[in-house]
C-alpha cells in the first residue's frame, strides 16, 4: 500500500512538473525573428554596393532608414575624396596654388593623417602622393609607350610627403606638382562609416559591401558567422571562404585594374619606392577589425610581398597569391587560417620570418 502511495505521488509531482515546463515554455516570448533588409545603390565609387540590416520583422521600416543613412555617408567621403570628381576637396588641394592654405573637413584632414602615418608604417610601400605616377602610367597607357626614366624621376619627385602640411584646419602645398590620391584608403574609410550608421540603428547585423571589400557585424540572415569568398586573380582557381564573425575583407590586385602598354600588361598598383607598376603580386586579402587598415595593408602587401607581412599590424592577418598561373604559389598568415573554411591545396603558412608549407 505504502509503495502504491509513493509510486501515485512521484506521478503527480512528475506531472506537475511538466505542467510547469509547459506553463515556463509557453509564457516565455520566442526569440523575433530575423530578417534581412538590403539595399543595392547604385553609381557608388564606380562599383558595386550592397547594404545589409539584419534586423527583426517589426523593425523593418528603421532598418530601411538606417540603409539610407550608410548610402548617403558614402556618397559624402566619395564627394570629399574621389579625383574623379573635379569638386571634391582632395581635387581643389590637388589644384590650388603652392603654399595657399586649402580647407578641408575634418574626414579629410583625418584621412590624410591616417594615410600619413600608413606611409612610415609600410616603410613607403604604401603612399598616397603618389598621384603624378598614377597619372603618368595611366598616359603611358593612353598612348602605349613606356615612360622613360627621366619621366618617371620627375613624377616622383613630386610624389612625397615633404610637399604638403597638415593644419588644424586643412592643408597647404610646397613646390609645383604636388597631386594625392585618396582611392587606397578612402573606400576602406567609407565603408567603416556606413557600417557605423547600420550599427546606430541597433540592427542585429550588418554589412556593408562596395566592390567586394567590405565590413560586417554581428549576425547574418543565417548562421553565426558572415561567409565570404576571397576573390581570386585567376578566373580556374578557389581560394577558399572566409568565416568571419565581424571585421573587415579587402583584396587587392593587378587582375581587375591594368594597362597594356608596348604588349606587356602592367599593374595599376604603382610601387612608391621604384615609380613602377608592382607586378609581382597578382592578389592579396587582408582581414582586420576596419575596413581602412585591411584597404591599406592589401594595397601595400601588393607591393612589398610576403617581406611585409613582418610589418603588418597585430590585428590584420593576410592571404597573398605569389607568381602567375600554373605556377602561383598561396600563403597566408597563420591567423588567416584561422577564418578560412576550406583552405587551397598547398598553402604555406607563413610563420614570422620562416615559411612553412602544408596541406590544404
Amino acid at each position: 500500500m505504502r509503495k502504491r502511495q509513493l509510486i501515485g505521488t512521484i506521478l503527480i509531482l512528475a506531472l506537475a512538473a511538466l505542467v510547469a515546463v509547459g506553463l515556463w515554455q509557453t509564457s516565455t516570448p520566442r526569440a523575433p525573428r530575423l530578417v534581412a533588409v538590403a539595399r543595392h545603390p547604385e553609381r557608388i565609387m564606380g562599383t558595386t554596393c550592397t547594404l545589409v540590416a539584419v534586423v527583426p520583422v517589426s523593425e523593418r521600416p528603421r532598418a530601411t532608414e538606417a540603409l539610407h543613412r550608410a548610402e548617403a555617408t558614402l556618397r559624402r567621403v566619395e564627394a570629399l575624396m574621389s579625383v574623379w570628381l573635379a569638386d571634391s576637396e582632395i581635387s581643389h588641394l590637388n589644384s590650388a596654388p603652392a603654399h595657399r592654405e586649402v580647407p578641408l573637413s575634418p574626414d579629410t584632414r583625418h584621412l590624410l593623417r591616417a594615410a600619413q602615418h600608413a606611409a612610415a608604417a609600410t616603410g613607403g610601400a604604401f603612399d598616397v602622393t603618389i598621384q603624378p605616377l598614377i597619372q603618368l602610367w595611366r598616359s603611358a597607357g593612353e598612348r602605349g609607350l613606356l615612360p622613360t626614366q627621366a619621366d618617371i624621376d620627375r613624377a616622383r619627385s613630386a610624389s612625397n610627403w615633404d610637399m604638403i602640411e597638415l593644419t588644424d584646419v586643412g592643408a597647404v602645398t610646397h613646390g609645383e606638382g604636388f597631386s594625392a590620391d585618396l582611392g587606397g584608403i578612402a573606400k576602406g574609410y567609407a565603408i567603416d562609416r556606413a557600417l557605423e550608421d547600420i550599427q546606430s540603428s541597433g540592427a542585429a547585423g550588418g554589412i556593408v559591401d562596395v566592390g567586394g571589400d567590405l565590413s560586417c557585424f554581428g549576425r547574418p540572415p543565417i548562421g553565426e558567422e558572415w561567409l565570404v569568398d576571397i576573390k581570386s586573380p585567376f578566373p580556374e582557381t578557389d581560394l577558399g571562404e572566409l568565416r568571419i564573425p565581424s571585421g573587415a575583407v579587402c583584396t587587392s590586385g593587378n587582375y581587375a585594374r591594368f594597362t597594356t602598354i608596348e604588349g606587356t600588361r602592367y599593374s595599376h598598383i604603382i610601387d612608391p619606392r621604384s615609380g613602377r607598376p608592382a607586378d609581382a603580386i597578382p592578389s592579396v586579402t587582408v582581414v582586420a577589425p576596419e575596413a581602412t587598415t585591411a584597404d591599406i595593408w592589401a594595397t601595400a602587401l601588393s607591393v612589398l610581398g610576403p617581406d611585409g607581412i613582418l610589418l603588418l599590424p597585430r590585428e590584420a592577418e593576410a592571404l597573398i597569391v605569389l607568381g602567375p598561373q600554373p605556377d602561383r604559389r598561396t600563403i597566408c598568415t597563420p591567423g588567416f587560417l584561422e577564418f578560412l573554411q576550406d583552405p587551397p591545396d598547398a598553402l604555406t603558412i607563413w610563420e614570422n620570418d620562416h615559411p612553412s608549407s602544408q596541406p590544404g
